[in-house]
């Protein structure tokens, strides 16, 4: 699509990711051992063959830009790129931060304000999904849309957490409700789910259209809207105004897509896909997920028991370890008869030249880790004990080494965890 541009939102601070969004922006936040959240849009753009890209965003933004550069280069003759564009002051926007998703957006105009641009893709950065963007600008295009949602069939409890949508008959949105909280409200926006049905789509008694947060916009349209109001956010600004003058329609989708919004979800979410039935497939021919090519030698694995799990590049496994439902990220150094169940281990970003009498990088021989989050370049001894608990209290979220949220301890970057070291001890 030469005429289409992708806006990928960062997002704000991310407090319910807090810790792993203390050090990073949200969208460089880690995945399946290899990948960052970032990927999934990008690659999604470019598998539907739209590779003009900018990826907006404003706090902490180093490492999501130093992945970017590393991972996404293009050659001169395809016109495309991955862009950053982080807040800053430009002529006109002033020196504000964003205010929202919409303001966001208008302090980026000029640079999708291009002659040879007709279609605008706003996606959120922080979403495990695929999608073909095809797909939705050509529902955008067949309707005669100036705006077009993609929205997902939830039931009425769900819908408590989304932007849903009340529709006429032939499609186009006449109502939209931020998180309705009541059944009156919900009633409001009821849709039927023989119509549904009348879509393709299996309704399995849902009866609300939730937004995904992916827009297309006519480009002329999003830049008058936005330059004629102070609106700073779609959902509860925009979309309620627009409905009332313009013709804005629904792309309907019903595949896997998760919003990794908190410490569960995102524990949840990268779980799963380690599971044989996982619901969102890694592998795919058609639509593969893109990152930064490291060049690195296979995982190397002695005499270790391991189970539903994904092992990324680079790992050492020694013997006698027991891995089950976890991710192993990459680099990561496994010593002898560790236990590692239900866990996310993010690994390392290099590998270490010398000790110097230092506990390693990595996992030390006799750990146990359960239900657990390790986050990049931990230190962790031997015999150490890492056990979750659903029942366990969110601690304080500036403790140095260890913060428990949602029942799930993580462990903060870069920590030491001295030889005997025990989460009931700590926290």
């Amino acid at each position: 699509m030469k005429n289409a541009v992708a806006l990928i939102l960062g997002g704000g601070r991310g407090t319910r990711l807090a810790p792993l969004t203390s050090i990073r922006s949200k969208p460089a936040v880690p995945v399946a051992g290899k990948y960052r959240l970032i990927d999934i849009p990008i690659s999604n753009c470019l598998n539907s063959d739209i590779n003009k890209i900018y990826v907006l965003t404003q706090f902490l933004s180093v490492s999501l830009h130093s992945h970017i550069r590393n991972s996404y280069t293009f050659d001169k003759f395809s016109g495309g790129f991955v862009e950053l564009l982080a807040a800053q002051e430009t002529a006109g926007s002033g020196t504000d931060w964003y205010q929202g998703t919409a303001d966001a957006v208008r302090k980026n105009l000029i640079y999708f304000d291009q002659p040879d641009i007709d279609y605008v893709v706003i996606l959120s950065g922080d979403q495990l999904y695929r999608m073909d963007y095809q797909d939705l600008i050509e529902t955008h295009v067949e309707s005669g849309a100036d705006v077009t949602i993609s929205c997902m069939p939830v039931s009425r409890e769900d819908a408590k957490g989304f932007g849903v949508m009340q529709l006429e008959d032939s499609g186009r949105v006449k109502g939209f409700v931020e998180k309705p909280q009541t059944d009156a409200e919900i009633d409001e926006v009821r849709t039927d789910p023989d119509w549904i049905a009348s879509r393709g789509i299996d309704s399995k008694g849902r009866d609300c259209l939730a937004s995904m947060g992916i827009y297309v916009f006519k480009k002329e349209l999003l830049i008058e809207m936005l330059s004629d109001s102070d609106y700073t956010d779609f959902g509860k600004e925009v979309f309620p105004d627009t409905i009332k003058t313009h013709n804005v329609q629904t792309h309907l989708f019903d595949g896997y897509w998760e919003d990794i919004g908190t410490i569960r979800s995102f524990y949840e979410a990268n779980l799963n896909l380690a599971s044989p039935d996982a619901e969102f497939e890694l592998i795919s021919i058609d639509s593969p997920i893109y990152t930064r090519s490291r060049f690195l030698p296979p995982t190397q694995m002695s005499g270790a028991r391991i189970k539903n799990s994904l092992i990324a590049d680079g790992c050492c496994i020694e013997e006698g370890a027991v891995i089950e439902n976890s991710i192993i990220g990459l680099r990561t150094i496994v010593g002898k008869n560790v236990t590692i169940k239900n866990s996310i281990i993010m690994g390392a970003a290099d590998y270490e030249r010398e000790y110097n009498d230092k506990i390693p990088l990595g996992i030390g021989e006799d750990t146990l880790i359960d239900g657990a989050i390790i986050d990049l370049d931990c230190r962790i001894g031997k015999n150490v004990k890492i056990i979750g608990n659903v029942d366990q209290p969110d601690s304080d979220v500036e403790h140095p080494v260890c913060v428990v949220r949602d029942g799930i301890p993580i462990i903060i970057k870069k920590s030491v965890l001295e030889d005997g070291w025990n989460l009931n001890d700590v926290i």
